[in-house]
């Protein structure tokens, strides 16, 4: 318990404060071609953004917080968002008459020159489509182009190209999230090493899967995650916070309860007391949604509230921790009390949302 609340004061304490209590832009993709930027403090859109390549899918913060990378699935776009003039400053598409790449999301180095992801190629034959398999992508984002790629190896081609992405401070090691962690060289894109998760050094674990990283308490030099782990005699399943240190390779997890059947991401408050994620039970006509508000130092529930479902929904929290949003999908952000977890109102964005994410910045 002393050590997950000393490593999340010491995190804290190395970002130096972010996702301090002030009004700030939410940032969100909107159909067809748009980021809609949304004042956290006024509850009103403050200025739409086009996208010369189309319908964004993803978007990400550079590590140093004043640029928003944003990929887009009508083209195969990627452009580059400066977040001080709220101006696109790169944007260039990859597709051409006859090749179509398929990606979502990925990660751009420390320099800001590469973006790594894992994507298909599709070729416009004569008589056929020809669909590649899932293939590791360099993109150079000055030369706006694909520089290298690289086949997976047999042994993780699992024919998806969805997985979440971190690169080490020096840009020399990628970890790509799936159902285990490749550890890669970035210099020939090379496994040099597999964390199997399926069985780590924890006594009585299997079966790891990781969910979405922690953006309020984002580091260069850790990847926070909650998670769902089964152990191997009774096949019970456990969801808690997964951290792994980049440098180490060190895997901890810290098991907090019986998983249910499906959460949304792990949203933590600024202080890195308190978390918050969204359960859902059971499908469609009797599909039942909660939220959950954790003790991260206690790893306790604290509180759980029903709130009516949607049959597609994504989950955030406002930049001071004390609002928690429903989105996605809509033309509205429901907005909840975290500490009641009651609706309180409702913003209209005036445009239907995708299902890019949320990204909250100054």
């Amino acid at each position: 318990m002393n050590k997950l609340r000393m490593g999340f004061a010491a995190l804290l304490t190395a970002l130096g404060g972010v996702g301090a209590a002030q009004a700030a832009t939410i940032y969100l993709g909107g159909y067809p071609n748009q980021l809609v930027l949304f004042d956290e403090g006024t509850g009103t859109v403050k200025q739409k953004v086009t996208l010369a390549t189309g319908l964004p899918v993803s978007m990400q913060l550079s590590n140093d917080r004043k640029k928003l990378y944003v990929t887009t699935i009508t083209t195969s776009g990627i452009e580059v968002l400066d977040l001080a003039t709220k101006k696109v400053i790169n944007s260039f598409s990859l597709n051409t008459p006859t090749t179509k790449y398929r990606f979502n999301g990925g990660v751009v180095d420390p320099a800001g020159r590469y973006f790594y992801t894992i994507g298909m190629r599709i070729d416009k034959e004569v008589d056929r489509y020809k669909i590649s398999k899932p293939h590791y992508i360099v993109v150079d984002l000055q030369q706006k182009k694909i520089v290298r790629t690289a086949d997976l190896a047999p042994e993780d081609d699992t024919f998806s190209y969805r997985a979440g992405f971190m690169l080490s401070e020096d840009g020399k090691t990628l970890y790509v999230f799936r159902d285990k962690i490749l550890v890669m060289n970035t210099a020939d894109l090379k496994v040099s090493e597999r964390l199997d998760l399926a069985k780590p050094d924890l006594s009585g674990m299997e079966n790891v899967s990781f969910g979405g990283g922690v953006e309020n308490i984002r580091s260069t030099r850790e990847y926070v995650s909650l998670f769902n782990a089964t152990d191997p005699y009774i096949h019970n399943k456990v969801f808690g916070i997964a951290r792994l240190d980049l440098g180490t390779r060190q895997f901890n997890f810290t098991p907090i309860g019986p998983a249910p059947d499906s959460m949304a991401g792990l949203e933590v408050t600024p202080d890195g007391k308190e978390g918050y994620t969204v359960v859902t039970t059971h499908k469609l006509g009797n599909k039942r949604c909660e939220f959950w508000r954790l003790d991260l130092g206690t790893n306790k529930v604290l509180a759980t509230q029903e709130f009516p479902c949607r049959s597609r929904f994504q989950f955030g929290m406002s930049g001071d921790g004390n609002k928690l949003y429903i989105y996605g999908a809509s033309y509205n952000i429901e907005v909840y009390d975290a500490k009641t977890l009651k609706l309180e109102k409702d913003w209209d964005l005036g445009n239907d949302a995708t299902m890019a994410g949320m990204v909250i910045a100054q």
